[in-house]
């Protein structure tokens, strides 16, 4: 009988092919890099008790949980809101998962882990890229640092956050994607940055 493992595979696999993309013999305006191997849950108020909830998760990380659409930043996770007394904690190494935080918070969880894709969009041209899927206004002083929205791409749901911007001073911008529809809002986005070139990656970091 053969022998049989099972290990996760990125929805995008078959899509991603590290390298250039698009128009050559310029620098690559956009860069596109999917990141693997994170903890993603998803927190949610029960019925009337977001303050209680927002009290034990500042407990919990240091920080109070965004109440507005916005991404705050702790030492080791990325709060980020994602409807009206809900947000996702994302992390890395397995210090925020199912396990360790449902003791310590009072809503209701669930594992996103492997329900979502996160992409990591940066670049001189990433802002224009973006421009072409979505109606939100990126602009540094309308999105800055922090700034999230859930919205849509090429009719696509994501929650869209600012990270912290590069040693350059290029803005980065995560965005999450239900994994059912990643590989064609991949191929979607290739299509959009293909005039600027766009460089391919995949990365075990997060931004």
């Amino acid at each position: 009988m053969a022998d049989f493992s099972w290990a996760p595979r990125s929805p995008v696999e078959h899509a991603l092919v590290a390298g250039a993309h698009g128009a050559r013999g310029i620098e690559a305006g956009v860069s596109l890099t999917e990141i693997r191997n994170f903890d993603l849950i998803q927190v949610m108020a029960r019925r009337g008790q977001a303050a209680e909830l927002a009290k034990a998760a500042k407990a919990r990380f240091g920080v109070a949980p965004p109440d507005a659409p916005k991404a705050a930043q702790t030492s080791d996770a990325t709060l980020v809101w994602s409807g009206p007394d809900q947000f996702f904690v994302l992390s890395k190494g397995g210090k925020h998962t199912m396990q360790t935080l449902a003791p310590a918070l009072s809503g209701s969880l669930s594992d996103q882990s492997h329900a979502r894709v996160l992409i990591s969009i940066s670049g001189t041209k990433a802002r224009a890229m973006l421009a072409k899927l979505s109606s939100i206004d990126l602009h540094a002083t309308s999105f800055p640092v922090g700034a999230a929205a859930a919205t849509s791409m090429d009719h696509t749901s994501v929650t869209l956050w600012r990270g912290g911007d590069k040693s350059d001073g290029q803005a980065v911008f995560n965005l999450l994607v239900f994994a059912t529809f990643a590989e064609s809002l991949w191929h979607t986005m290739l299509d959009a940055g293909a005039e600027y070139g766009v460089a391919i990656s995949h990365s075990e970091e997060l931004t």
